[in-house]
């Protein structure tokens, strides 16, 4: 099947290891199944031995998805691949993923091991994987800068013991696109065995490569790119996989292969993820950022006008674009705002009946507050009374503020801790800094705020503001949402939500493959 490319997304591992990006299981789940609707081939739940809240979610995502196959990461030792096995156990289609550096910087100041020892270490892993599944992926860590004689020598080992698929990671992003598509030819051809397995590619973005880095890999003979949507992951993050998958569709003159994905997904795929992890679109993102089909010049609007080929080498439609109806209004019923959820691709078949009242109760309130409702808001709406529901140690219950130009700011607010009610006052440099202040001063949490943002969910001067926090305290760093017409409520429901992420969060072992 030399002619399919396999794509491997890791968003759910890889991406949640973005500073503030860690998901609840809930939304884990909410991500997989709109992976699987894309048609991913493999996804990479997480790494079940980093804690038992991964472990729990891998497992869950394994009793869910039935079409993609899912996938644990695991270092290469018994706890770790137990530990995997067992998070997969109800898994229709699984995969362990093991991994080891193989870098000679990696093994002498990380690993403190020599290279008979990783090679015996890496030949153990992939025959106890095997003792639980037939789809075992291997990993070299760092594999962009270690020695071309020793990669082969792993590999091989690797090979023999039993692994499907080799992975070949630019960790640390430092190879060019020709470097590494030639490191990638050279191993097909030197390693034994090359021609029975499925090489893959996993390239971090720290100078702006990933995604070259993996279409030259792919061209020089990988047939799985492991990728995250929106390009999520590790300080600068992977190879976006709404990139890979259409340059590959795109440019069939010069990749003779092609991906199962239903590009018609890409878009829903990127808002849903950046809606849970807070992480926003830039409005240039290749594929799906907002301006990714705008003309704005003159000439380019006349060209699309008379033929669009002049300017567009895919349609908005092929990834998932449409233009924002107006579906839903403040006389809608219930059956009928059910009914467009469903459409959206939102799964509520468990939802208990207090959760979707709740739900409908907010979106009453948000009809009654908008002229018009769009797919975009329901979607902002459904993202924050997620968050809401399950992190609620804080509940925001009331809010006013004042902001004349000859004083202060002020704030005033209502907020519920638990089963108790407090209320407090407070003054700042605008009315955003004073309902900050106010909150502190009844959470005293102490964290520090590293990111403020805001973004229209649609447009208008009515539309809904969607307001991004990021906090930190004692290393751990979490995004808080909240969307409103009135932006500094926004705000408010945004660092209420992430502290409440941070009273949930717990820390993580963190890997860079």
């Amino acid at each position: 099947m030399k002619n399919i490319l396999y794509i491997f997304d890791t968003t759910l591992r890889d991406g949640e290891q973005s500073p503030g990006a860690s998901m609840t299981e809930d939304e884990k789940l909410r991500i997989a199944r709109q992976l699987e609707r894309l048609k991913v081939d493999i996804i990479e739940a997480g790494f079940p031995a980093a804690s038992p809240g991964d472990f729990q979610a891998v497992s869950k995502i394994a009793n869910s998805i039935s079409e993609s196959t899912v996938c644990a990461l695991a270092r290469a030792n018994e706890k770790d691949i137990q530990a995997a096995a067992d998070s997969l156990k109800n898994a229709k289609r699984k995969r362990i993923h093991t991994f080891i550096a193989s870098s000679p910087i990696h093994m002498e100041r990380k690993l403190k091991m020599s290279a008979d020892q990783v090679i015996e270490r890496a030949t153990n892993a992939v025959k106890l994987a095997r003792n639980f599944t037939d789809d075992v992926e291997f990993s070299p860590e760092d594999a962009g800068r270690s020695e071309f004689d020793f990669l082969v020598r792993l590999c091989n080992s690797a090979i023999f013991a039993g692994a499907t698929t080799i992975n070949i990671p630019d960790t640390v992003g430092y190879n060019l696109p020709l470097q590494f598509g030639d490191l990638i030819a050279k191993l097909i051809a030197n390693v034994d065995g090359a021609d029975k397995i499925i090489w893959s590619t996993h390239c971090h973005d720290d100078l702006g490569l990933a995604v070259a880095n993996s279409l030259s890999g792919v061209i020089n003979g990988a047939r799985q790119v492991e990728c995250t949507i929106n390009g999520l992951g590790e300080r600068a993050g992977n190879a976006s996989l709404e990139e890979v998958v259409m340059t590959i569709r795109t440019r069939p003159d010069y990749f003779n292969c092609n991906t199962q994905i239903d590009t018609t997904q890409l878009v829903p795929a990127s808002r849903l993820v950046s809606s849970i992890t807070g992480f926003p679109v830039q409005p240039n993102k290749a594929i799906v950022g907002a301006n990714a089909f705008a003309h704005t010049s003159g000439i380019h609007q006349d060209g699309v006008i008379k033929y669009r080929q002049t300017y567009e080498i895919m349609t908005a439609e092929d990834v998932g674009w449409s233009s924002n109806k107006l579906v839903l209004g403040k006389l809608s019923g219930r059956n009928a705002f059910q009914t467009r959820l469903v459409e959206l691709g939102i799964d509520i078949k468990n939802w208990s009946d207090d959760k979707l009242s709740n739900i409908f109760a907010s979106f009453k309130d948000l009809a009654d507050r908008k002229d018009e409702v769009f797919d975009d808001d329901l979607i902002a709406l459904i993202s924050e009374e997620e968050h809401n529901i399950s992190l609620e140690k804080y509940q925001l219950v009331d809010i006013s503020y004042s902001a004349l130009n000859n004083n202060s700011p002020t704030a005033e607010l209502k907020i519920k801790v638990e089963d108790e009610i407090f209320d407090t006052k407070s003054e700042g440099s605008g009315p955003v800094d004073a309902i900050f202040k106010a909150i502190e001063k009844i959470v005293a949490s102490h964290a520090n705020l590293l990111l403020f943002s805001v973004n229209n969910v649609t447009t208008g001067t009515d539309a809904q503001g969607e307001v991004t926090v990021r906090l930190s305290k004692n290393g751990v760093v979490v995004n808080g949402q909240g969307a409103h017409t009135d932006i500094v409520v926004a705000s408010a429901k945004a660092y209420i939500n992430a502290l409440n992420r941070m009273s949930h969060q717990t820390k993580r072992i963190r890997s860079q493959v």
